[in-house]
């Protein structure tokens, strides 16, 4: 069923990624095997994975060739005529196959998202992208999403949460995106870590996804509140209605998992006001739907509710016998509106080249007759130059031949000078000959004199050298007989100090004779007779003797 793979083709592609061991777009067949297997299962086939050996001569296969045999050998047995509710139980099983395959790839680390959210927006994701062909390699595939399909799943989180889009400016770069999104990047931009007062909230945007997902991929209509008039007891009582293009089902409460009943929708149904024939207004406005013999009773909490789910059960009615439901056909229109402004750019940007181009052209023929013109009138100005060159040449050369005719005479005239001049000039040379050999004989005497004077300089240079070494000799022996001068000095010094010290110690000496003994002379008749020196020195020793 054509349909049926078109749907399921881009969860196809990322089990298919998430099986490849590096990035070349290629995944083994014994891989492949077991992901076909599983779909073939789904859809009641079996042992068709074994005819992937005998497909092509090759141990892998990329995507292109993967969806070929999918298409010819799992998908080709599933019938056309299939209801829309078959069809979109096939597709949430075998998405749920390719998610267990490449859920892993997308396990966010600090769990913004459950498992069950993340999901969701999988197939949200798959439903809404497209699949690329590599520009490069025609053997790589990629899928992404369109900056203004993800620009609408913001808008609706953003009001499901109660924020205003257009004042969110940090979403404004998609608009001017023109690349794709990826499955992670489209995750990302889902993520209202931003917001400081979601940061409490992650509940509230789990909850808001899993309406996004209801609306986009079980492509609810329209849900809420009606009253139904019963069979057994025609009163009417409250229920909460899900409207699908092939079913309207209600429950007892929006919370309730618990169907009360189901009214399956075909071409044949027909809704209508009710109009009541007493003509007053009535409480409860109602509406029908009819089917054949059968009709379904219906009432709405007011007048503007009514009209808005009249609009929806006409719509369900219309995509009932489809093959696609409403929401990708949606999506589908949308891409089809984008293609044809692409193609419209495209044809515009096509004439605006072409009648750039032509402006261009008419700018070079321009150029170029401007230049052929401008080369024309150079070409003139240059004979007019010409013209003048040659007259100022003329006139140049009259010039010249006057200018010779009295060159000429003054040469006639200096050549008489010159032969007056080289006389002068010989005579002038006799007498400088004479001076050069006086001024020889002169240099000769000098060089004699100069020589003798070295002579002398270095004479008297030796005798100075020696008057120094005698000055220097005389100088040193100066300083040692000033040293010995200081050393006896100093031992003049010492002596006198000893000769006062013992003058000292002979006085003391004397007085203390003086008060010990009598005076046996008197000190003019006898004198003390030193014997021994008390300095000592290598001078005669002194001796007193008596007078």
């Amino acid at each position: 069923m054509t349909t049926l793979l078109k749907n399921v083709t881009n969860s196809i592609w990322h089990a298919f990624r998430a099986l490849q061991q590096d990035c070349s777009g290629f995944v083994g067949k014994s891989k492949l095997k077991v992901l076909t297997a599983n779909i073939a299962t789904l859809l009641d086939l079996y042992g068709v994975e074994r005819g992937l050996d005998h497909y092509r001569s090759t141990p892998t296969l990329n995507f292109d060739h993967y969806l070929y045999y999918l298409s010819q050998e799992v998908f080709c047995s599933m019938s056309n005529e299939l209801p829309l509710s078959a069809v979109r139980n096939y597709e949430s099983k075998i998405d749920e196959v390719c998610w267990l395959v490449c859920h892993k790839d997308f396990q966010l680390k600090d769990a913004y998202f459950t498992e069950e959210v993340t999901y969701q927006l999988f197939r949200i994701f798959c439903m809404m992208a497209d699949l690329y062909n590599d520009e490069l390699d025609d053997n790589l595939f990629t899928v992404k999403i369109h900056p203004s399909e993800a620009l609408i799943v913001v808008k609706q989180l953003l009001n499901s949460l109660g924020l205003d889009y257009n004042n969110e400016e940090k979403y404004d770069y998609l608009k001017k995106w023109d690349d794709g999104l990826d499955f992670g990047e489209f995750l990302a931009i889902l993520r209202f870590k931003d917001f400081d007062k979601l940061n409490d909230y992650v509940a509230s945007i789990c909850e808001a996804i899993r309406d996004i997902y209801q609306t986009l991929i079980m492509d609810v209509i329209k849900k809420g509140y009606l009253f139904r008039r019963g069979y057994v007891l025609p009163t009417f009582r409250e229920y909460f209605f899900v409207l699908q293009p092939c079913e309207l089902t209600y429950y007892k409460h929006h919370t309730d998992r618990e169907v009360c009943g189901t009214i399956a929708l075909d071409s044949k149904f027909t809704v209508k006001p009710f109009i009541p024939s007493s003509g007053k207004t009535e409480r409860i406005p109602k509406f029908t739907l009819i089917s054949g013999d059968r009709a379904y009773e219906l009432g709405a909490h007011d007048h503007k509710t009514r009209l808005q789910w009249i609009s929806a059960l006409q719509l369900a009615i219309t995509y009932s016998t489809g093959r696609e439901g409403f929401q990708r056909d949606t999506v589908n229109r949308r891409k089809q509106q984008r293609e044809l402004e692409l193609r419209k750019r495209q044809e515009e940007e096509r004439l605006r080249s072409i009648h750039l181009k032509q402006l261009e052209e008419t700018n070079v023929q321009l150029e170029q007759e401007k230049l052929a013109r401008l080369a024309a009138e150079s070409q003139a100005r240059q004979y007019e130059a010409v013209a003048r060159e040659d007259s100022r040449r003329v006139a140049e050369l009259e010039d010249v031949k006057l200018c010779l005719e009295r060159m000429l005479e003054d040469e006639i005239q200096a050549k008489r000078d010159e032969e007056i001049v080289r006389a002068l000039q010989a005579r002038v040379l006799a007498e400088e000959w004479e001076k050069r050999e006086e001024l020889e004989q002169l240099q000769s005497e000098q060089k004699a004199l100069l020589e003798l004077e070295r002579q002398k300089r270095i004479e008297f240079e030796h005798m100075q050298q020696e008057n120094e070494k005698r000055f220097k000799e005389a100088e040193q022996k100066l300083r040692q007989l000033e040293e010995e001068r200081k050393k006896l000095d100093r031992e003049l010094n010492m002596a006198r100090q000893k000769i006062q010290l013992s003058e000292d110690n002979k006085g003391i000496v004397e007085a203390k004779l003086q008060a010990i003994a009598p005076t046996y002379r008197k000190a003019p008749d006898f004198m003390i007779r030193r014997t021994q020196s008390f300095v000592a020195s290598d001078r005669p020793v002194i001796v007193a003797v008596p007078r």
